[in-house]
Formats: structure tokens, C-alpha cells, sequence
């Protein structure tokens, strides 16, 4: 299908990729990752046949369909269903010519070849992959000019995948899509009869999606078969034995230069010395793993909490003009919580995020009763939106940006500020308009925590970020002290960070008592329920999951407390591990015996915990699979 030879691309001298290699077979879906900069959308150019590469060669099979979603997003007056039909250059041109055509043979020749590409219910297929990305039926008969540019991406991305093309080139298609769109794609990615080669920093798409893995780094190309996590610990095990290796190897270097250094001299050991010396020069070093250090985010905390709640709303109702977008909100943010926001592109996440921010104001419905947002007079709130990071002045240089905050400051504190961000020497000069998604991201991180603000307000943070930034990222909030709004797709990002959740849907903004794999669970339910428009079954399966809403609402409790005694007992089970490796030193009962008769008692103490731990965590499990069970959710 797809075969990359001895590829090498320099890009002004500094060379790219070096004699990369790797085969995509028929049907694989293939995810390539990679530190942001090492080359991952450089590789599609090539594949493309934009840019040519200096040696090596990239081979697709003859006459294959090449699908990729173009930057020139559709945005004049067709509406989005014919733009989606459109895509599909084949059957477009047969209907035209059937409708022109007057010789017999040709017209049943059209016919036939129309009914083996599937033509006649190719709206329906396409209204169906629309309806997947979030369109609603009304909405895919308006212009494309309708819409905002993320969601005429969702358009391309449509038209593209109903296209389907022999293999598939996806650059962070999850980027502009929110959770629900996440999973149909997911799932549509899946079952999808041709190949893709996706570039995506979602590790949760990655370990979903894709059946093999691409790795990108030092310029060369390394095949894996399984998802992201299978990859990963593939990747730790074999840098592993490599640095076994090449302690072996070290430990063995040492032992020939020895034996040389000492008998070179000696007659009666020259030929021995000259054998190992020959040896040596024939050693070749391992070639291990070189990580490269991930530049740290830093997200300093207030000094001081202050007195909850730090946001309120009460019956607050918000939109734009004649508008309302949400209504009735009554929830309040205290200083500690992590709050992800779930819901559908459009719902208004963004807007109750600016509602946070001051940046709208309640919409007066009653007079008699106006509800009111009421903030501590001292927050801070820090922002980061992807209109923040196009606010950036594109002329503006990083260390321009730095200025303004820290007018007072030398210039080596300034671009100490920078570099704690990973923003060293190379780039702290280049324009924020030249700067890298990434790069952009970070510049933007410490712009807002530079107040050390009380709350962090986050709407799609790690849409720029690869994989180890995220990684960061999360390690980053965890440490931060103040309280953290997420508004993102990324579950891996969600599931380490927040802990409790906020569903945007229906005008409403409401708690969602189930977990993130329960809200999964109900869009990919929805995904398939949503195949049949018939009234009568639309709302009944309304009801359904409103029904099945309530049964996670009501069994909730009994999951926290199954995963709260989980959480302990892998505590305590460490703890243990930690005892017994302390207890395992050699000498401690002869040089410490305090200390290892107190280990001893400790150990008895938390295994006695552990059994009574493991004996609590099976009953609250029971109880949850029953309760599960009389909900009818198994």
C-alpha cells in the first residue's frame, strides 16, 4: 500500500529524516507519533508529493485513491450535504453524464457502475456521516458560508471520509472535534475498509483507533503492531534491554582495555594484547533510546486560597442578544476544584466560559427575579482558549510578550522565564506568528500564569501539545493549587486531572454523576440509535437515555466508594512493596535493628490493612454490579 525506502530530507541543512524506512500494508491503521518539530506533517508533504524528498523514495500502489482533508476548508454557498457528495469525483461525473448521455449501452454502463460504487443511497451515507461530526439534519441543508472554520473542517473531514479514498492522511483530525465527535470518528475509523495514517498527539484516539503504531525519532521511522499504551511498553522494554546491553558491553570495553593497557608491553602477550586491541575497534555501540528532556510547564499557584465560593452563579440565564444559549445555571466553583466540562460543540461551553471570565454578562429574563453571577473581589483567573493564542500579536516576539509583563525585570530574568517554558535561544526571538502550534501553547501558559492566578480556566489546552508535553501538562496542574475549569476532548487529559464533571447540554449546565467511560458509553449508544429518524423511536430513545442517566445518577455513589477502596488498597499494596524492598537491604538488621523491627511491625500492620481493605473493596464491588444489575445496565 504504502512503502517509505531510505528517505532523507533536510530541511535548510539540517536534515529531517535519514534513511527512514517503513511499510503500510492494506487495511492497517497506522497512528505516527512524534515530538512536536521532528517532521510528522513534513512526512505527509512528502507522501503527498508536495515537496520532493533528496534521496530515497516513497511508493504508493498504482492507481490508488489518495484521500486527504485540504487546508482550504469549503466555504461558499453549497450546502453541507452536496458539498459532502461532491467529494466523491467518481459518482458526481457519472450522474452528470447519465443525464446527457443517449447511447443505450453507455447509459446501462453508467447505471451498473453506479450501483458497484454504492451511488443511489449515497446521500443517506453522507447525511449519516455528518450527523456523526455533529451535524443535525436541518444544519446540513444550510451553506457552508454558514459556519465557523472549525466546523467547516468538520466538513472537509466529512467530505473526505465519504469519499473514501484507498488510504487516508489525517493530521490531528481530533483537534476540532469535541468528545462526541471524538468517538463516532473512533469508531468510523475502526470499521473503515481502506487504510489510514493518522497523526495524532490523543492518546486515548491512539489506543482506540489505530491497530499499529508509526514512531518518529532522530530522523528514522519504527514500526509497532498494537495501540498506544501496547507501543509504549514495547518502547520501555526495548530501551530497557538496550541499557542492559550496553552495561554488558561497557563492563566488557573496561575488562579488554585493561587486559591491553596492562600486557602491551609484554612480549609474551603482544599477540593477545593486539587481538583485543582489534576488538575494541570492532566494538559497535548500542544504539539506544536517546529521551529527549520534555522543557517543564510551570503554573505557579496563589500565595494564599481565598474564601469559597470563588464563582456563583445563581439562576443565571446566558446568550447573545434574542439568543439564549443556557439558562437556569445555579452551580458555584470553590477554591480546589477540578471541574471538566462535557458536552457537544455548540451547547455552550465557550460561552460559560466567558460567563467565568466577565467577559458576558447574564441575560436579564425576569426583572423580578435576575440572576446574578457574584466573584471573589480578589480572583484571578488565568484563560487559555484558542482565541487567546490567535490574540497573541503575530509581530511580536516572545520576549516582546515578556516584556510587557515584567517591565522591571533584567534581561536574563526574562529569558529565564521564557526557558522554563521551553522557549530557549532558538525561538524566544522568532515572531508568535512563526512560532509553532505548540510553541504558541507554551508562550500562552506563561503569559496566564504569570499573576499566579486562583483559577484556570482551560478550553481545549492540549490541542497543540505532542504526547510528552501532555504528559507535562497534566503533571503541571496536578501540581497547581488553585482551582482548574477543563473544557476538553481529551480524556487521558480529564481522567488525570479533574474529578468531579459538568455536562453542557439541552440549555442546561448540570453535574454528571457517571464517569468519563459512562458518558463514552452513552455517545457511542447514541451513535447507533441515531440511524433511525423515525419520531415515535426518537423519543423513545430519549427516554432511554434519560432513563439510563438516572440509573448512573442513582449507582454513583456505590462506583465512588468501589473505586475510592481500589484507589487505597493499590496505596497500601505499594506501601507494602516499599517495606519489603527497605527490608530486603543487606546489613539492616545489623546495622539498624530499631528501624527494621519498626519495618516489621509496619509490615504486619499494612498487611492486616491490605486483607481487611481487599475484604471492603469485594463487598462495595458486589454491591455495584447488583445495583448495576437491578438498573438493567449490564
Amino acid at each position: 500500500m504504502l512503502h517509505i525506502n531510505d528517505l532523507t530530507y533536510r530541511i535548510e541543512g539540517r536534515p529531517l529524516f535519514t534513511q527512514a524506512t517503513l511499510a503500510i500494508n492494506e487495511g492497517h491503521k497506522v497512528g505516527l507519533v512524534g515530538r512536536n518539530g521532528t517532521g510528522k506533517s513534513t512526512l505527509f508533504r512528502l507522501i503527498k508529493g508536495e515537496i520532493s524528498p533528496d534521496d530515497g523514495e516513497i511508493n504508493l500502489r498504482k492507481n490508488m485513491k489518495l484521500g486527504v482533508v485540504d487546508q482550504e476548508v469549503p466555504s461558499g454557498p453549497q450546502s453541507l450535504i452536496q458539498t459532502v457528495l461532491d467529494a466523491d469525483k467518481e459518482r458526481k461525473s457519472l450522474l452528470a453524464e447519465a443525464d446527457t448521455a443517449t447511447d443505450p449501452m453507455r447509459i446501462a454502463a453508467i447505471h451498473t457502475r453506479l450501483s458497484d460504487i454504492n451511488a443511489y443511497p449515497a446521500e443517506a451515507r453522507g447525511a449519516s456521516i455528518l450527523s456523526g461530526l455533529g451535524f443535525s439534519a436541518e444544519e446540513q441543508l444550510k451553506p457552508c458560508s454558514d459556519f465557523s472554520g472549525g466546523w467547516r473542517m468538520r466538513v472537509a473531514l466529512a467530505a473526505m471520509l465519504f469519499a473514501q479514498p484507498d488510504l487516508l492522511l489525517l493530521d490531528e483530525p481530533t483537534n476540532y472535534l469535541d468528545v462526541e465527535g471524538a468517538v463516532w470518528l473512533e469508531a468510523h475509523i475502526r470499521k473503515y475498509a481502506g487504510t489510514v495514517f493518522v497523526i495524532s498527539h490523543d492518546r486515548d484516539f491512539l489506543n482506540t483507533a489505530v491497530t499499529h503504531i508509526a514512531h518518529l525519532r532522530q530522523g528514522k521511522l519504527f514500526g509497532y503492531t498494537g495501540n498506544y499504551d501496547t507501543f509504549e511498553r514495547q518502547l520501555a522494554e526495548r530501551n530497557r534491554l538496550d541499557m542492559a546491553l550496553m552495561a554488558k558491553q561497557e563492563d566488557e570495553r573496561r575488562k579488554l582495555e585493561a587486559f591491553v593497557t596492562r600486557f602491551k608491553a609484554k612480549a609474551s602477550k603482544a599477540k593477545q594484547a593486539q587481538s583485543r586491541v582489534k576488538k575494541l575497534a570492532k566494538m559497535q555501540p548500542v544504539a539506544t533510546i536517546v529521551s529527549d528532556p520534555i522543557a517543564p510547564i510551570s503554573l505557579p499557584g496563589p500565595e494564599r486560597p481565598l474564601s469559597p465560593p470563588i464563582v456563583r452563579f445563581d439562576d443565571v440565564a446566558l446568550g447573545y442578544g434574542d439568543l439564549i444559549v443556557l439558562k437556569k445555571i445555579n452551580q458555584r466553583i470553590d477554591p480546589d476544584d477540578r471541574i471538566g466540562i462535557l458536552g457537544k460543540n455548540g451547547q455552550g461551553k465557550s460561552t460559560f466560559a466567558k460567563a467565568i471570565m466577565d467577559e458576558l454578562q447574564p441575560l436579564l429574563l425576569d426583572p423580578a427575579k435576575p440572576g446574578f453571577i457574584k466573584r471573589n473581589k480578589k480572583l484571578r483567573i488565568g484563560y487559555f482558549a484558542q482565541h487567546q493564542i490567535d490574540a497573541l500579536n503575530p509581530r511580536a516576539s516572545a520576549y516582546d510578550h515578556v516584556v510587557k509583563l515584567m517591565p522591571d525585570a533584567t534581561e536574563a530574568q526574562r529569558r529565564a522565564r521564557l526557558a522554563s517554558f521551553g522557549l530557549g535561544i532558538k525561538n524566544a526571538e522568532t515572531p508568535a506568528g512563526d512560532l509553532s502550534g505548540g510553541e504558541k501553547a507554551r508562550l500562552l501558559f506563561s503569559l496566564i500564569g504569570f499573576d499566579k492566578p486562583h483559577l484556570l480556566v482551560l478550553d481545549e489546552p492540549a490541542n497543540h501539545l505532542d504526547i510528552d508535553s501532555r504528559a507535562e501538562l497534566i503533571r503541571s496542574l496536578n501540581e497547581y493549587e488553585g482551582a482548574v475549569i477543563v473544557i476538553s476532548h481529551d480524556r487521558n487529559l480529564l481522567e488525570a486531572v479533574v474529578d468531579r464533571l459538568w455536562l453542557v447540554d439541552d440549555g442546561k449546565v448540570e453535574p454528571f454523576e457517571g464517569s468519563l467511560d459512562d458518558y463514552r458509553q452513552l455517545q457511542l449508544e447514541k451513535t447507533k440509535t441515531d440511524k433511525n429518524h423515525k419520531p415515535k423511536e426518537e423519543n423513545s430513545r430519549k427516554r432511554n437515555r434519560q432513563d439510563r442517566a438516572e440509573s448512573l445518577k442513582k449507582i454513583a455513589p456505590l462506583k465512588r466508594k468501589t473505586e475510592s477502596l481500589e484507589t487505597e488498597f493499590a496505596a497500601a499494596q505499594e506501601q507494602l512493596q516499599a517495606i519489603d524492598h527497605r527490608l530486603a537491604t543487606e546489613d539492616l538488621f545489623t546495622t539498624n535493628p530499631q528501624e527494621a523491627v519498626a519495618l516489621g511491625q509496619k509490615r504486619a500492620k499494612t498487611e492486616a490493612l491490605i486483607e481487611s481493605l481487599e475484604l471492603d473493596w469485594l463487598a462495595a464491588l458486589e454491591a455495584y454490579d447488583l445495583a448495576r444489575e437491578r438498573e438493567g445496565l449490564d
